[in-house]
């Protein structure tokens, strides 16, 4: 009896430490999201409070554990797994060969690091455009496997807008994305601004307008003119996220890897990074002032020699980054590049009166006044 009561404490004591060594708590059931406390991790219903607020939303794009942890400790309101990560940690030159397993991988390193920001995952191209089914299917593996909150899918056709209602009946919450959509550049003929003219400006809002009725919880707005950015984001009652779109839109959303000047990429405004050096430079006084009370709280093998320090740098200017959106100051004239004439951004009012859509076309008009004034 006592040999049976010592190999059952040693059993016990086995298991304890194997559970010990893990990385999952004991009360996980699966790799799903995380509990979404209001008071720790940012919901949906977050997002719509600073809607309604009128503050102003920031989300970045990452990849990887360590950026996850970054945007943690820079309190960045939203993190995109995206299908980027293609181009920017594989180096295609586009999106589309990234495939679904490859992207689950990206989701879980980021859903380890970023503990508070809410997680949103890319639907990589070729793993919804079937039908409802297929999106569904796709959409569930983003959540349970990749441990996101919600995903997001590009394009406004029929198909993608019945997928997008699929996935919201399915329970699952939906990021649209207009504009610039990278999965289309076959279509679109490369990675081209929209929106420059009336009858692509039309679509955008009207794209936008139709995942909105589809479900979706907010809209990104990717390379477009910054009044057709400001008309969607008046004509729709769901938060805007703007990358490349001008100052009007609810939030913004940059690439990790871009803001900080890491490296550059065909479908992204290279301006930015003389932005960034221009940031730092005038900025490198304060910074060497905290460096010292910094790096006494870094913990660092002992093996390990650092070559350089740059967490501080990427800290740094992560918070500038969500300053400069929080007051207003990005993006400003000089980044938002994409125009539409005079002539054109008149006509594209003019449609929008004639779509009952006067909030919009007023936004649209006043855009124009306040791009013209800010340069």
């Amino acid at each position: 009896m006592a040999c049976l009561l010592r190999a059952r404490n040693l059993s016990f004591s086995v298991a304890r430490r194997v559970r010990c060594m893990s990385n999952v708590p004991e009360n996980s059931v699966y790799s799903g999201p995380k509990s979404q406390n209001p008071n720790q991790r940012v919901t949906l219903s977050h997002l719509r409070q600073k809607h309604r607020a009128s503050q102003p939303i920031t989300m970045v794009t990452a990849y990887d554990y360590p950026a996850a942890v970054h945007l943690d400790t820079a309190a960045i309101d939203i993190c995109l797994v995206g299908d980027s990560a293609a181009m920017v940690v594989h180096g295609h030159d586009t999106t589309l060969p990234i495939t679904l397993d490859e992207m689950l991988v990206h989701c879980r390193a980021v859903a380890r690091g970023a503990k508070t920001p809410l997680l949103i995952g890319d639907l990589p191209f070729g793993t919804y455009e079937s039908g409802s089914n297929q999106a569904v299917d796709t959409a569930v593996r983003i959540l349970k496997e990749g441990g996101m909150d919600a995903i997001k899918l590009e394009g406004g056709s029929p198909s993608r807008i019945f997928a997008a209602k699929a996935i919201v009946e399915a329970g699952i919450a939906v990021m649209g994305h207009v504009g610039l959509t990278p999965q289309a550049i076959s279509v679109l003929g490369g990675f081209r601004p929209q929106g420059k003219n009336v009858a692509s400006a039309v679509k955008v809002v009207e794209t936008a307008l139709a995942l909105q009725e589809a479900g979706c919880f907010a809209v990104v707005l990717e390379c477009v003119p910054a009044p057709v950015a400001a008309a969607a984001t008046a004509a729709l009652q769901i938060p805007t996220i703007g990358i490349g779109a001008g100052p009007f839109c609810s939030g913004q959303v940059l690439v990790y890897h871009d803001l900080l000047g890491m490296l550059q990429h065909p479908h992204h405004a290279k301006v930015f990074v003389a932005y960034l050096n221009l940031v730092l430079l005038s900025n490198i006084i304060g910074f060497i002032a905290n460096f010292e009370v910094t790096y006494l709280f870094q913990v660092t093998p002992k093996f390990c020699k650092q070559y350089a320090h740059v967490g501080n740098v990427i800290n740094k200017a992560l918070l500038e980054y969500k300053e400069d959106v929080a007051n207003g100051s990005f993006p400003d004239a000089l980044h938002s590049p994409y125009k539409i004439s005079r002539t054109d951004a008149d006509v594209f009012s003019n449609e929008l009166q004639r779509l009952g859509l006067d909030k919009a076309a007023s936004a649209a008009s006043e855009a124009v006044q306040k791009m013209v004034t800010t340069k």
